[in-house]
């Protein structure tokens, strides 16, 4: 066969495979949202900032709608959009909506064996036994109020040994709020200077990094092509191994000093209710699920808070007299000779407002982890087949005209009445919504409260450049909101 031959019949295959391609294309957009035409294997990748995807699917949302369907690769899944969309998604119809969507980029290194990624009956059941877990330990109580103040104290005996020079408060705040977690996993808190500690919180911060950039999204719409790519996604293995291997030698430990009568921590529980269900042969509690729901009891209750305060210092840099306000109701409030407590909360509107309105504001996880339909639906007037991956894009709400005025603008006035007098709001959800809601959720707003205020009752906020130079931005959008790198100069009060 001559070479015309040949490409005469590579031509003929190429066209053939576009037209079957668009032809299922079209049949599959006419049932779903309205949403831009993909290209075949590509999906809508062209139209795609992978740098800065919570950024595209706004401008999108105004194009087509609360509703509307994108193709991240080959494969279509709509995004929904807005508060009042997500309120008919994933709280009206949660058990529709609440299954998990395949996101690779986790799954692929995790699998489905543990409590963010997993379905079905060992799924829930995981879930259930890992929230009554946390609250036995003390998430929302006394005890763990005490885990983080500790944790506070050691932060800022740190923060105080830099004697005000500037510095990246970054390693500073992952470990912190790293060792509050790791407190209730493993038993016990890690000194700063432990190679474990380092470890831990320099893995979650590469990998909730990596999967934040474009490599991650690349990684999450084409997994089995970026296998073969070399690029930042490979070390998010090598990242997870590091923190297998140090849950590995807890787990171990665990093992041979287990008193049943006495679990000590989270991985004591587990260890028990798998003795517990060892004459079960579908229990849902083996050493795997073990090793993969510590994965994500460290990844979740790290890297989102310590991102959260990063970007909270820097905002608070940018605009002082908000800092100043906030400072004064502590030293009303709490005065200087105390640590603040939970209890205060209720009398300091305004730090409390603030705090809300950072986390709205940042939007640390623009695009929630998708989900999936467990039957056919209808949403917003749309048809929603089974099987269907649904992506909820947490920005629309956080930026929602109708809840927030001037959405666009820091103001902590949003979750402040005409009174003075903390209000909150509905379209706020930055821990997700619905049956996936993140389990930390309560164990991460006493860190919030508890961290910002014991910062601010002992130190000011100085930044290196002038405050109305400072961009409060995020450089890159993926899975979470990657904060500009800066630096603080934590002056004693």
């Amino acid at each position: 066969m001559d070479w015309s031959s040949t490409l005469l019949l590579l031509f003929i295959f190429i066209l053939s495979y576009i037209i079957l391609s668009y032809r299922k294309i079209f049949r599959e957009k006419a049932t779903l949202p309205p949403g831009p035409l993909p290209i075949p294997l590509l999906g809508n990748l062209l139209q795609i900032d992978t740098g800065n995807v919570s950024t595209t699917f706004m401008k999108m949302k105004e194009k087509y709608g609360p509703v509307f369907t994108l193709y991240f690769g080959p494969k279509p899944g709509i995004v929904v959009c807005g508060y009042k969309a997500m309120k008919e998604a994933f709280i009206d119809q949660n058990d529709v909506f609440g299954d998990r969507g395949d996101y690779p980029v986790f799954r692929n290194f995790i699998g489905e064996d543990d409590i963010a990624f997993a379905n079905g009956d060992g799924w829930k059941l995981r879930r259930h036994f890992t929230l009554l877990t946390l609250r036995n330990f003390g998430m929302g109580k006394r005890s763990i109020e005490e885990r983080i103040l500790e944790e506070g104290h050691f932060l800022i005996k740190g923060l105080k040994e830099t004697k005000g020079s500037p510095v990246d408060p970054t390693r500073y705040l992952s470990r912190t709020v790293s060792n509050v977690i790791c407190s209730v996993v493993f038993g016990k808190r890690f000194d700063y200077g432990d190679k474990r500690l380092t470890e831990i919180t320099n893995s979650i911060n590469s990998n909730f990094s990596i999967m934040s950039s474009m490599w991650g999204t690349l990684y999450n719409m084409y997994p089995g092509f970026m296998e073969y790519i070399p690029g930042r996604h490979k070390k998010i293995w090598r990242n997870f191994q590091d923190i297998y291997d140090i849950t590995d030698e807890f787990v171990k430990d665990h093992e041979k000093t287990l008193d049943p009568k006495n679990p000590r921590d989270y991985i004591d529980c587990f260890l028990i209710k798998m003795k517990e269900e060892e004459g079960n042969p579908n229990t849902p509690f083996y050493m795997k699920s073990l090793a993969r729901n510590v994965q994500d009891l460290l990844f979740g209750g790290t890297e989102t808070t310590s991102t959260t305060l990063r970007f909270g210092i820097l905002i608070l840099m940018r605009y002082p007299e908000i800092a100043e306000r906030m400072q004064e109701e502590i030293d009303k409030v709490v005065g200087r000779d105390r640590n603040p407590s939970i209890a205060d909360r209720n009398h300091m509107p305004y730090t409390n407002a603030t705090i809300y309105e950072i986390m709205r504001y940042i939007d640390v996880i623009p695009l929630s982890l998708p989900h999936c339909t467990t039957t056919d639906t209808v949403l917003q007037g749309f048809s929603i087949p089974k099987g269907t991956y649904v992506s909820p894009l947490l920005t629309s709400v956080h930026y929602d005209p109708e809840y927030y005025d001037e959405p666009d603008k820091f103001n902590p006035n949003n979750f402040l009445d005409e009174k003075g007098n903390f209000k909150k709001n509905d379209a706020h959800m930055p821990f997700s919504v619905g049956k996936r809601i993140c389990p930390g959720e309560s164990l991460a707003r006493m860190e919030l409260f508890l961290f910002f205020t014991s910062l601010l009752q002992n130190f000011t906020f100085k930044p290196i450049v002038p405050n109305h130079e400072l961009g409060i931005r995020p450089i890159s959008t993926g899975l979470g909101s990657i904060p500009p790198q800066y630096k603080c100069c934590f002056v004693p009060r």
